[in-house]
């Protein structure tokens, strides 16, 4: 059964500036909130990899892109204007094949990277420091009076890997960065959302002057065509976004031919309510787990609470997560959607099953199909309190819509227990006192913290993780610097 929409969605790829199909025949795309099929799309073979990644080493080694820079920016604003000429077709797309809530596409999952996600780095391009001037020396070893300069020069290729949860977001930001410093790309998104990266290879191939080959969007099933972008001795980045247990295979396989790598991994992010925190607000932050269906990388889903008012916590808290259920992701009103397959259901109930065993207080939710859906990948948000740090439910990340509340002594004991995680993505601080948030907040191993309830997102904002959590930062200058060269130039200075 095919789920019915008004949304045209693109089933070829993108390869060589052609809109190609796959020569693995096609995959499926389903809704992960009816089970139903959307549509299919185009399943690449190794060789189709192979094109790609050539493709995109000739636009690099012999066309003006990378040197461009006037162009590079009309380039990306021109693919801006693209997107926005579709946004709501894209609106409709993503919802039905990420299954997120309607209301959250009007923020992280769409309206908000791309507000800036091509503007702000076409805007650095005129910007950046391209050439530093270090001044002129005398070179003791030459006997020479010399200038030296530092230029920023593009990678090269740059294999981008995309997940499910945020398909867009991440794409449109790893795109924006690596266009604009002059690389080109190929594009690889998740098999389980790859309409919206198909979307973009037709605007890019109708819509705007990119030439051929710059950037390329490749579908498959298979994940180890996509492996090929880290095998290959063509592509000189990978800028990888998803588990940990993958990143770490990326560094692996990529070691072999000395791979640049920027990884944006898992984490398990710690919120610390202070004892004079205002504790309705901090509650409403546990909810964050829930929005999604708990499918962030940087959700809270550790939330130390004070021994003094453990209880009064913990009783807003179940009576928040009670008033929280499952819904259908086209509702305006719904928070909590559904999880992306089957199997990231069961993964998620067993984590479940897991707390339950080590000795977890269950208060809600639980492992139980929500009332009302026969069909669809969903799972209720769930409230563990009383929890160990030492648990898995504490030290892995769920990915699901689940909180585990851990109390504390003092504002010591709260940040060892937060910074006790392999993760370090991200963190929240609670406090009357924003000396007191600070304080805490630079005291823990994470690279984005929010205190009192605010989120720095941003195309100007670096994100990334400390640890486990990932190596680079995406966005900002930061996330600028990483797709680029640095080479030292020396001369003779002038007379």
């Amino acid at each position: 059964m095919t789920d019915d929409t008004d949304a045209p969605f693109e089933s070829r790829m993108l390869i060589d500036g052609r809109l190609v199909e796959g020569r693995a025949g096609t995959f499926a795309n389903i809704n992960p909130a009816t089970e139903q099929v959307i549509g299919e799309v185009s399943d690449a073979s190794l060789d189709d990899m192979r094109d790609a990644v050539d493709a995109a080493r000739r636009a690099f080694d012999h066309t003006s892109w990378a040197n461009d820079h006037d162009f590079r920016r009309r380039c990306l604003l021109q693919l801006h204007d693209a997107v926005e000429s579709e946004k709501e077709q894209l609106r409709e797309e993503l919802i039905r094949e990420v299954g997120c809530p309607r209301a959250i596409t009007y923020g992280p999952q769409l309206d908000a990277p791309l507000a800036e996600g091509f503007k702000y780095p076409a805007r650095l391009i005129g910007e950046y420091a391209w050439e530093t001037d270090l001044g002129d020396t005398f070179v003791a070893l030459t006997g020479v009076r010399t200038t030296r300069k530092v230029l920023r020069e593009p990678v090269g290729v740059v294999g981008a890997i995309t997940p499910w949860n945020f398909p867009f977001e991440i794409a449109i930001n790893k795109l924006g960065q690596a266009l604009a410093t002059g690389n080109t790309v190929v594009l690889k998104p998740a098999p389980d959302t790859p309409f919206n990266a198909t979307r973009l290879g037709r605007l890019i191939a109708e819509k705007t002057d990119i030439p051929a080959g710059v950037v390329n969007v490749v579908t498959a099933s298979d994940h180890l065509v996509g492996e090929e972008l880290t095998l290959s001795p063509k592509v000189d980045l990978i800028s990888f976004t998803g588990s940990t247990a993958v990143g770490r295979r990326i560094m692996e396989k990529g070691a072999a031919t000395m791979k640049r790598l920027f990884l944006e991994l898992g984490g398990k992010s710690a919120t610390i309510v202070c004892d004079d925190a205002d504790l309705n607000l901090a509650c409403a932050i546990g909810i964050a787990p829930c929005m999604h269906a708990g499918q962030g990388c940087a959700n809270p889903t550790r939330m130390l609470l004070p021994r003094s008012r453990y209880d009064e916590g913990v009783a807003l808290l179940e009576a928040m997560y009670n008033s929280v259920a499952p819904g259908d992701p086209q509702n305006p009103g719904t928070l909590c959607g559904p999880v992306i397959s089957a199997g990231q259901r069961d993964r998620v109930l067993g984590y479940i099953q897991t707390g339950i065993d080590e000795g977890a207080t269950l208060l809600c939710g639980g492992k139980e199909q929500p009332d009302g859906f026969d069909r669809g990948f969903w799972v209720k948000p769930t409230l563990f309190v009383d929890v160990e740090n030492s648990m898995t439910i504490a030290q892995e990340e769920i990915f699901g819509p689940v909180l585990s509340v851990i109390p504390y002594d003092d504002d010591d004991d709260a940040v060892r227990i937060a910074n006790d995680s392999r993760y370090g993505l991200a963190g929240n601080v609670m406090s009357a006192s924003l000396d007191r948030a600070l304080a805490i907040g630079r005291r823990l191993r994470a690279g984005f913290i929010g205190l009192n309830g605010t989120v720095g997102y941003g195309a100007d904002v670096p994100f990334g993780g400390y640890k486990s959590s990932g190596i680079g930062r995406q966005n900002g200058i930061a996330g600028f610097d990483q797709y680029t060269e640095i080479k030292s130039v020396a001369y003779p200075a002038l007379q």
